[in-house]
């Protein structure tokens, strides 16, 4: 099983980007997305930015998250 997490991108130089995963930021590559922008919610998977989001679906998906880790 693979599991991917929605992050905002919040810096972009060349094909590297610094993405936003709320309390925590980390490089990806967006090598397959070079459309990304700065302000894009992507899905990262093992180091790269595999798909853009819309906002609201990313905000709903990062939401559940955070359910998860508070409830533990």
């Amino acid at each position: 099983m693979c599991l991917s997490v929605p992050a905002k991108i919040i810096n972009i130089k060349e094909f590297s980007a610094v993405v936003d995963f709320g309390n925590m930021k980390r490089d990806v590559s967006i090598m397959l997305l070079p459309e990304a922008k700065i302000g894009d919610y992507v899905l990262v998977h093992a180091g790269f930015a595999i798909q853009l989001l819309k906002e609201d679906d990313a905000k709903k998906t990062l939401d559940a998250f955070k359910e998860i880790y508070e409830a533990e």
